[in-house]
């Protein structure tokens, strides 16, 4: 690491996986496979949404919404990826790290709080399924994205611009792309201010969207339990199992990234969350939604079998 002042530094490396550089080669293969099954897989879900009348529904309106936030999400550190593991540590532009960084927490947190709209569509179609169709309506459903998108811009801009507005004292990064703890290591004097900083962000947008879901769900539970037969409970634990699965393994991964002090950094162990939630999460949604949904499986028959 450089020591001083790097306030007028214009260009940052990226380390990336430097200390394993027998495996790029094989990683390489592996992140541009995962890379363009994810591709694949949500086009596909998006695209049977689209085209089948019987999936215009709330449900499958935040489903679409979701595989585009995954595309975006995901085709915004992918490419800085691949370039870090075909060549080894890969020099990046200010302006570039700062748009990356403002991109993947836009979308990231605009994906945590569309799970948190999904987990209301879900509880108000159990627990009030005579007034769903009301309650969820289009315009309500489209305030709700939008609601996404606002969050995920202000947060974005309030951290990126903070954090690239402190005085740096190093210029290379141990990660594979400008992500937020590594991105620490560079500032200089006293760090508490910034780490209190991410923490009490990650609150708003990782920890309040959560503890939303988990209320929706005690709820969404607690109705289930009350249902008369047997086969209710089925059909109603099915419609949210594939979202509380995907929520686990979404807010399971980034949190633990998130809500922690700078001290319990690790950067082999940051590097494979990371990778965790950013790139093998985006693939696995897709496909726990088709496989664990009746309604997507049909559709996706049918689509089949007009080819």
């Amino acid at each position: 690491m450089i020591l001083g002042n790097l306030s007028g530094v214009n260009e940052f490396r990226l380390l990336g996986f430097s200390e394993i550089s027998h495996l790029q080669p094989l990683l390489f293969v592996v992140v541009l496979s995962l890379y363009i099954l994810t591709l694949m897989a949500n086009t596909v879900i998006a695209s049977i949404v689209h085209s089948d009348n019987t999936l215009h529904t709330p449900m499958y309106f935040f489903l679409t919404q979701l595989s585009c936030l995954d595309i975006c999400y995901l085709s915004v550190i992918i490419p800085t990826i691949l370039e870090n593991l075909m060549v080894g540590t890969v020099s990046i532009s200010k302006t570039r790290c700062a748009m990356q960084m403002f991109f993947f927490l836009f979308f990231g947190v605009a994906e945590c709080f569309l799970l948190a709209a999904m987990s209301l569509d879900r509880y108000f179609a159990i627990c009030y399924p005579l007034h769903y169709t009301i309650i969820m309506n289009s315009r309500v459903c489209r305030s709700l994205v939008a609601g996404t998108y606002i969050c995920g811009t202000a947060v974005g801009l309030v951290h990126t611009l903070i954090t690239f507005s402190s005085a740096l004292c190093g210029s290379a990064i141990d990660h594979f792309f400008c992500e937020i703890q590594p991105f620490l290591d560079l500032l200089c004097g006293n760090t508490l201010p910034s780490e209190i900083q991410v923490i009490v962000v990650a609150v708003f947008a990782i920890l309040s969207p959560f503890l939303l879901i988990i209320y929706s769900y005690i709820r969404i539970i607690s109705t289930i339990l009350q249902m008369a037969s047997a086969e209710s409970q089925q059909k109603a634990f099915s419609t949210c199992s594939s979202h509380l699965l995907v929520v686990t393994l979404f807010y399971g991964t980034a949190g633990s990234m998130y809500l922690r002090p700078k001290y319990s950094y690790c950067a082999s162990v940051d590097k494979f969350l990371s990778l965790s939630y950013s790139v093998v999460t985006p693939l696995l949604n897709p496909v726990i939604y088709s496989l664990r949904n009746k309604e997507v499986k049909g559709a996706l028959r049918k689509k089949w079998r007009k080819i």
